[in-house]
Parts: C-alpha cells; sequence; structure tokens
C-alpha cells in the first residue's frame, strides 16, 4: 500500500481534534499490517451488507457532486474539490442531517459510496404512460411539469493503491470526519426523539402526513422512483414512489421537506380500469 494510505504522523488536514485524529490513525494501524493482503470475495460481501442502507449523521457539509467527492482513507478530504462542488451544486446534506448509504462500488483503488441515491435528475417519467380511474373515466397520473431537479452525492474512499482487506467497521472509522456511523447516535437516539405518532408510524411500516424525508425511509425505505414536479400555481412538489405497475402504487408527496399527502392506486401501463386514488 503506498503512502497515501498509510502514515506515521498525523494528517495536515484531519478535520477531527487531534486526539480524535490520533485515535483515527490507531484505527488504521490494523491495515498496515494488512497492506500486502488483497480485498477478496469475503471482505466484498462483508462491506456490502454492513454499509448498504446503513444510516449516518453528518458530520461535514456534503455537497452535491456529478464526480464522487475525493476523501483520502487517512482521514483527509480535498477541500479544494468539495468546496467547488458546493458553489456549482449547492448541499446535498448539511452537518447533523441524518443520510443514508444507498449503494457502495467497490473498484480497484477506491470504494464508492453513493449518498441518498446520488445526484441524479429524472429522466421522464414512467407515470406518463400510467392511467387511473374507473370505466371509461381515465386520466393520467403525471400531469405536473419535471423539474429534472438533482440529489444525494458521493463520496470516493480512495486508498492510493489497491483496495487492502478490511471490513465494514473499518470504513466506517475511516469516514468519521465527515459520516458518523454510531447506531445510537445516527438511529436509535434519533427514533427516540420523534414524536409518537410518527414512532408508531414507522414500527408499523407506514408513512403519514408531517413526516420528513429521514422518517420516511425509516419507515418504508427507499423508492423506486423519485420525481420533482412544479404545479400549475408554481408550486414545487417531490414524489416518491413505491411499488410498480401493474398492481399497487403509493405516492409519498413532498411540499418542502414535510410530507403532504400519501395516495394508492392500483395501475396498469396502457390505461387499464383501476380504482381511483384515495387519499390517506
Amino acid at each position: 500500500m503506498t503512502g497515501h494510505m498509510i502514515r506515521t504522523h498525523l494528517p495536515t488536514h484531519c478535520l477531527l481534534p487531534p486526539a480524535a485524529c490520533l485515535l483515527l490513525l490507531s484505527a488504521l494501524a490494523p491495515l498496515a499490517a494488512r497492506a500486502d493482503q488483497k480485498l477478496n470475495e469475503d471482505d466484498r460481501v462483508e462491506i456490502l451488507r454492513g454499509l448498504l442502507s446503513e444510516y449516518a449523521t453528518v458530520k461535514a457539509l456534503l455537497p452535491r457532486s456529478k464526480k464522487p467527492l475525493p476523501f483520502d482513507a487517512s482521514g483527509v478530504l480535498d477541500k479544494q474539490a468539495w468546496d467547488q462542488a458546493g458553489r456549482e451544486f449547492g448541499p446535498a446534506a448539511r452537518v447533523g442531517d441524518l443520510v443514508q448509504i444507498t449503494h457502495v462500488d467497490i473498484e480497484n483503488d477506491k470504494i464508492v459510496l453513493e449518498i441518498n441515491n446520488g445526484m441524479k435528475g429524472a429522466k421522464g417519467s414512467w407515470k406518463d404512460h400510467v392511467q387511473v380511474g374507473v370505466g371509461p373515466t381515465m386520466r393520467p397520473i403525471n400531469t405536473q411539469q419535471n423539474s429534472n431537479a438533482p440529489s444525494g452525492t458521493s463520496i470516493a474512499l480512495l486508498f492510493g493503491g489497491p483496495v487492502p482487506s478490511l471490513k465494514a467497521g473499518e470504513i466506517k472509522k475511516m469516514m468519521a470526519p465527515v459520516l458518523d456511523f454510531d447506531a445510537q447516535s445516527a438511529t436509535d437516539n434519533y427514533f427516540e426523539k420523534l414524536p409518537e405518532p410518527i414512532q408508531k408510524a414507522i414500527k408499523a411500516n407506514k408513512v403519514i402526513v408531517g413526516m420528513d424525508r429521514d422518517q420516511v425511509l425509516l419507515a418504508v425505505g427507499r423508492p423506486r422512483h423519485k420525481e420533482r414536479n412544479v404545479t400549475n400555481d408554481g408550486a414545487e412538489t417531490e414524489d416518491w414512489i413505491y411499488g410498480d405497475p401493474p398492481g399497487k402504487i403509493t405516492f409519498v408527496t413532498f411540499v418542502g421537506s414535510k410530507v403532504t399527502g400519501v395516495k394508492e392506486a392500483y395501475a396498469d401501463i396502457g390505461g387499464s380500469t383501476a380504482p381511483p386514488l384515495v387519499a390517506k
């Protein structure tokens, strides 16, 4: 492994307090001993299982970025690249936000973590081909203008050489300057502070009006589709769509950061008869 990963001194641009940086270095020390051990298939499976769908609390502002934000495995981020992405695309998450790892790519010399589905804009809508209604009265689901707004970001954990044999827990420690994966602070403690109706809804795997995005993720997980829209009166909304036609489809509508509506429909591609939308 190159000097990118193994350091015998405190990183020059470590974002943590000195004591925490030293703790990070001690966590990296076992990797130095395994520098010549390549990542194997069992390691890959363990990393994917240990990181995919995990929640973390944001410790440093995460900008949106078309390319994965570079972050050295020693705990050093490329501040210039991060600042440039923030100026160009704005924030994906701010300090204290709860985010989710939605995809993990293990490449030759880096591990790419997708945050909140990455910076993806909607590319057309399958809802344009779906109609709902009763008998001869049918109408398209999608009557709004798509804004193609992006969301999320991704981080590239750089090793400066082949990714060594390591575990998901070690990766979480490496990411400590920007993401806190501690279960108590990122999930359990967060859940305990929620209002009782929202706690009950999450436990029942249901979405209710008033939830925010993090609470919806805790309740029902990632949607199959996301779409930003502009209504006829100019209001911006975001739909999270669960399920695929033909069959039951659930629409969770956000205005700002909160859920303002939850609707269900049974729809077929091509305009087959289906029950009308029913507001919950």
